[in-house]
């Protein structure tokens, strides 16, 4: 009888854990692809130090403006959600994406076309990855709260 009672005390206090939240958008989770828990597939990146030394700061420093340029094309593609570079470590992280695909022959078609891994200045790792489809709305929320440009 107290076990009863102790689940009956349970359900009152913390609901039915199977209904659905008043702030469910179906529209939103259909046009993001959601699974019913809200998530999806991507591919993680991590950019970690590359095998090329070029000398030349000019060389570089085009590369890296071609790098920015490709980010910033990937995200107006919907083909790039997140991406930021790492700070100091001893892994040779230098940044990583997270890109809007779980096929890992179209992740490495969309990394080919970076300038600064083409010239191997940076090297890719990529992995499957499961998160939040809500992902998606950070390049339109970044907008918003961007001042500068690149």
């Amino acid at each position: 009888m107290r076990a009863a009672i102790s689940f009956l005390l349970l359900i009152i206090l913390f609901g039915n854990t199977n209904a659905q939240t008043s702030n469910f958008d179906s529209v939103l989770a259909k046009k993001l692809h959601a699974d019913e828990y809200g998530m999806k597939k991507y591919i993680l990146v991590l950019l970690k130090t590359g095998t090329a030394i070029i000398n030349d700061k000019k060389q570089v420093d085009s590369i890296f403006k071609g790098h920015l340029k490709n980010i910033q094309r990937l995200a107006a593609e919907n083909k790039l959600v997140l991406a930021g570079p790492m700070g100091k470590n001893d892994k040779s992280y230098e940044g990583l994406f997270i890109l809007n695909t779980e096929s890992i022959a179209e992740a490495s078609a969309l990394l080919a076309t970076d300038p600064a891994i083409h010239a191997k200045l940076l090297d890719a790792e990529v992995y499957l990855w499961y998160g939040s489809a809500a992902v998606q709305q950070i390049p339109s929320m970044h907008e918003k709260v961007q001042r500068t440009h690149f």
